[in-house]
């Protein structure tokens, strides 16, 4: 294909490799997503073969440019927004209804994969591809989007583009922002080409806005484990994170009998294995993980006699997430009051999780029995750019199956087959919501 390097051609044969060229058909092109893929993946290419992306990099830059040229190619109209949102727009026959969007970012964390995000934006400009080429044109608009910063490696917060869209972002707090290497938000978006000004006035009416559709990698096994291509998201989790401070006595190792002693790190483990065990309890879809623990004084021959745990739970329904959190929270007492410890704990952070309508559920299940897939619903653990659009407008989205459940990682691979099946799963789903009907 035109266009791809010496470079990036290893991750276009890869990727052809396998594929099955039945797939191309009503105007889709597996070559050519490969070749977007591929052509992608070059840009903040690692020494390790990942993608270094980071929001308002230059390589960012760069990616939002060259998507900025397909869109072109496939006869969009094509603007930015203040917030370095980069949207195509497919115009309607009834062009004042409504508009539907599909896409992602193209951002990614350091060192991170060539198909989270990326692929989102890809398969939502290859339906615009296959309409231009095949004469469809739509009742109500469709624009491709790509929102800046999804990932938040610049500032330790992320779905930046995606917030400013939605009205979501607080000026003064923004403007408080360093970045990894101590830049201000405001001297990084300004050397992005963007102000301030403009990043406030990204902001749109969510009225213009019919519905919102993500593909994204599914960034775990569930897909793989069952051989299916593509999966139905039924909700987007909300997390909750405490810091759980158990506080003993330090004592010397070898002098401290067995039966005096104030261990805040064995009330900590104890702690942490009902964190493990709790959630199935109380959902199928609640998951709770402790990632991070702090051990003071920390000698190897002393009783850890102050112990920090830090704990992310998650659900895709409130209630349920809830229930865990007050779970955890009895739990982190009942194990204090036990062996005789003090506990103290902090919530940090609290998002709502993001429910996904049963109607749109239904819409996009459609869609995917249309193509011959046995529907299969699953939530999605992590944020992205759909959870803060679903906050204001209906969203749906899809996942694609992920190798391994490797993401986040230069290993992170799904097959062309598989993103294939997710573009025409998506163009079938597009072409019921771009209806006057539904919008």
């Amino acid at each position: 294909m035109a266009g791809v390097s010496e470079v990036n051609k290893k991750v276009l044969d890869r990727l052809m490799a396998t594929y099955n060229d039945s797939h191309d058909h009503s105007g889709v092109s597996g070559e050519r997503l490969a070749a977007r893929l591929a052509q992608l993946a070059a840009i903040g290419l690692t020494e390790e073969g990942g993608s270094q992306r980071i929001g308002f990099s230059p390589e960012e830059r760069a990616a939002k440019e060259l998507v900025k040229q397909w869109m072109n190619e496939a006869g969009l109209e094509v603007r930015e927004d203040g917030a370095g949102n980069v949207i195509g727009r497919f115009t309607a026959q009834q062009d004042h209804l409504p508009v539907v969007m599909s896409g992602s970012h193209v951002d990614s964390v350091p060192n991170g994969g060539h198909f989270d995000g990326t692929l989102g934006v890809l398969a939502a400009l290859e339906v615009a591809q296959a309409w231009k080429e095949t004469g469809y044109r739509p009742d109500a608009p469709y624009e491709v989007v790509i929102f800046s910063d999804e990932e938040g490696a610049r500032f330790n917060g992320g779905l930046t583009g995606s917030r400013a869209m939605m009205g979501e972002v607080n000026l003064e707090k923004q403007q408080q922002l360093k970045d990894i290497n101590g830049d201000s938000f405001q001297s990084v978006i300004e050397r992005d080409g963007l102000t301030v000004e403009q990043f406030m006035a990204a902001k749109r009416d969510p009225a213009e806005i019919a519905a919102f559709v993500e593909v994204h990698i599914e960034q775990g096994k569930t897909l793989e484990d069952a051989g299916i291509p593509v999966g139905i998201v039924n909700g987007i989790a909300g997390p909750c994170w405490l810091e759980v401070t158990f506080r003993g006595q330090a004592g010397h190792a070898g002098n401290t009998p067995m039966n005096q002693r104030f261990d805040a790190l064995a009330a900590a483990s104890q702690f942490i294995l009902q964190v493990e065990s709790l959630p199935k309890r109380i959902s199928s879809t609640a998951v709770g993980t402790v990632g991070k623990i702090q051990v003071h004084p920390g000698g190897i021959n002393v009783i850890p006699g102050e112990v920090k745990v830090y704990v992310d739970l998650r659900d895709i329904k409130r209630e349920t997430r809830d229930q865990l959190i007050d779970a955890v929270q009895k739990e982190a007492h009942h194990i204090a009051q036990q062996r005789r410890l003090q506990v103290e704990l902090s919530e940090t952070l609290r998002v709502e999780p993001v429910p996904i309508y049963e109607n749109m559920q239904q819409t996009v299940r459609t869609a995917v029995e249309a193509l011959g897939i046995p529907p299969l619903f699953l939530p999605s653990g992590a944020g992205h750019d759909a959870m803060v659009l679903g906050r204001h407008v209906p969203v749906a989205m899809l996942f694609v199956q992920s190798k391994e459940g490797i993401s986040h990682n230069p290993n992170e691979w799904s097959e062309l087959n598989d993103c294939v099946q997710a573009v025409h799963v998506l163009k079938h789903l597009l072409e019921q919501l771009v209806t006057e009907e539904h919008c």
